[in-house]
């Protein structure tokens, strides 16, 4: 149970860094912010030990399709197992992903509770039919993946373009760094009917109430994870985690539900600030 809690702990923080905000189609420019969540404990299934959780991420995202996006992220995640233990996990990332989703540079760094960092860094090119990997960190090694596969950024960007074609269901392979850096996830996304702007809100927020996003379209969104090299048995696979939320038009996440089989994690949107665009360069493509 120890091991299967570390690793539910630590999917959780990278499950946050490949759903941060990401770009989207041209009609409506992504949007460069930084946004506050603070987590807490939804409710736990089975024997799970956990009696009470609290946290907070911060997420910086910068830049613009022709320049790439960059994005900062922090995660500290603290949850009460019984008996007087409580597990500690702080997780740093940046990243960053070219606007044709061709190239994605990262840089994950963890700790749980006293234990040593575990960092890993790497970068992965699109070139033709696969992707070449090349890990400085945690160990060096290049290999290769098929060449369907997509970042973060280019994940979430076909997530809105299927959403606006009214499209339900999207499946997709996905590579964000995360683990020892060589782990692939196989993914379902189930995409809702769209949220009118005028809509009232049940449970407003920062995001909700800005004059910029009044007027923006959001699809309430469920994304699961699978494991990519997993053996598939007799019927249905589990995921290794789900992911629900609200993704704006303009890339941005609110109302996010993290559940990962024995327990549920809620990030609430509490800060919500629009950075400054400035002009780029024109696109050279």
């Amino acid at each position: 149970m120890a091991q299967s809690f570390r690793l539910s702990m630590a999917t959780l923080a990278v499950a946050v860094v490949a759903f941060g905000p990401a770009k989207v189609a041209a009609a409506v420019p992504f949007l460069p912010h930084q946004a506050l969540y603070e987590l807490s404990l939804v409710k736990t299934r089975g024997s799970s030990p956990i009696n009470s959780a609290r946290g907070r991420i911060l997420y910086n995202f910068s830049g613009n399709a022709c320049e790439g996006y960059t994005s900062e992220f922090r995660q500290v995640s603290e949850l009460d197992v019984g008996e007087g233990k409580v597990t500690l996990s702080d997780l740093r990332s940046t990243a960053w992903e070219d606007g044709a989703g061709k190239s994605y540079h990262f840089k994950i760094d963890s700790r749980m509770n006293d234990s040593e960092s575990s960092p890993i860094d790497g970068v992965a090119e699109r070139n033709g039919d696969k992707i070449t990997v090349k890990l400085k960190q945690p160990a060096a090694k290049t290999f290769t993946l098929d060449g369907s596969t997509v970042f973060p950024t280019e994940q979430i960007r076909r997530i809105v373009a299927a959403a606006r074609e009214g499209k339900s269901v999207l499946e997709l392979s996905v590579y964000d760094g995360s683990d020892n850096g060589e782990k692939v996830y196989n993914t379902l996304t189930v995409i809702g009917q769209p949220v009118a702007p005028d809509k009232a809100v049940a449970s407003p927020d920062p995001a909700t109430q800005s004059d910029q996003m009044k007027q923006l379209t959001r699809w309430p969104v469920t994304v699961s994870y699978y494991d990519h090299d997993a053996k598939k048995a007799e019927g249905e696979q589990t995921p290794v985690y789900a992911m629900s939320f609200e993704l704006y038009e303009n890339g941005v996440s609110r109302a996010l539900v993290l559940d990962y089989n024995d327990f549920v994690i809620a990030g609430a949107l509490s800060k919500f600030d629009i950075k400054d665009v400035k002009e780029g360069k024109p696109c050279s493509y």
